[in-house]
């Protein structure tokens, strides 16, 4: 069993990782560390936990029991926590902040995009989960990236669900401002631009084309819906082969000749990506489940490459049918 422990499980994205981790059969959840609830049940913060387990929330952190620490923490707190503390040694670390997915000097951190990384993931210590926009929007550039077909701007309109800004009580994610509402926010300077570029250069050296990126908040939950426009002269039939050949041994992303809808990845670990052309106008359709495959889904995965597990272990989860 792999021994794990969560600092940060209060929050959305941690609440999430519990339940996976909790009816995950190679896993075992030793602690979840929050200072705010030390004492609490986990299901008195997190209800829909509720009659599946006792454990309480701690404020102590028995680092040399565990396998696999998990940071929910915010963003910052992670390489606070890295530079002031010593790990053990074989300690392996997900962490779900922006801190280490910028490769810089000293950094240790593999970035956790398995469609891009999963050999590196394999054999890594240290794993930084991409953030969710990020997620969405890099599943449906890889393939072209990797052909070297990014050769002019990239444009970008994403709209998020409420879950994304965080369990946190802001202005912006009250129900009753975000009930039939829509709004934009960090237009051409979200944070996740910069690992977007960091990876499609992964793929394509030479790609230095703007990516103008238009994130808007949606009126729901959780979901990312995205639509991307770039100029390829290729064919669709072309591309679809390019794409089918990209995600062929990938577990999690499908590349669907139907539009799809964002409630078929609600609930899931799944990206579906769609395509069309308009003379010589790509438009790319991408969507996933935010606090999923944009966060927790995405961790459970990389873990499960991290102890070489099958890469679906814990994540057989299903779309509603409504």
């Amino acid at each position: 069993m792999i021994k794990t422990g969560i600092i940060g499980g209060a929050g959305y994205t941690g609440g999430e990782l519990i339940r996976l981790l909790l009816n995950h059969p190679d896993v075992e959840l030793t602690f979840v560390n929050s200072k705010s609830h030390a004492g609490k049940q986990l299901a008195e913060v997190h209800e829909g936990l509720f009659g599946e387990t006792d454990m309480c929330f701690t404020d102590e952190l028995p680092l040399e029991d565990i396998d696999l620490l998990f940071f929910c923490t915010a963003h910052g707190q992670t390489r606070e926590f890295m530079n002031s503390n010593e790990l053990p040694a074989k300690l392996k670390v997900i962490d779900f902040s922006q801190d280490y997915r910028i490769k810089d000097e000293g950094n240790e951190f593999i970035y956790g995009l398995p469609e891009l990384n999963r050999r590196a993931i394999c054999s890594a210590q240290y794993v930084a989960n991409p953030g969710c926009f990020a997620t969405c929007i890099q599943l449906a550039l890889l393939p072209l990236a990797k052909m070297q077909l990014l050769k002019s701007e990239v444009h970008i309109t994403g709209i998020t669900g409420s879950t994304g800004a965080g369990q946190a009580p802001q202005p912006t994610t009250h129900f009753s401002w975000r009930c039939n509402n829509l709004s934009i926010y960090k237009p051409y300077t979200h944070q996740h631009l910069a690992e977007i570029r960091q990876s499609l250069k992964q793929l394509q050296n030479g790609f230095d084309s703007d990516i103008s990126f238009i994130p808007m908040r949606g009126d729901f939950a959780r979901g990312i819906f995205a639509a991307i426009e770039t100029h390829c002269e290729l064919p669709i039939d072309e591309l679809y082969q390019i794409y089918n050949e990209y995600y062929s041994d990938h577990s999690f992303t499908f590349v669907t000749e139907h539009n799809p809808d964002m409630k078929e990845v609600i609930n899931t670990n799944k990206c579906l990506i769609h395509l069309e052309k308009y003379d010589n106008k790509l438009l790319i359709v991408s969507t996933i489940d935010n606090l999923l495959k944009g966060a927790s889904g995405q961790a459970v995965h990389n873990m499960n490459l991290l102890f070489g597990l099958e890469e679906k272990v814990g994540l057989h989860l299903k779309a509603s049918a409504f």
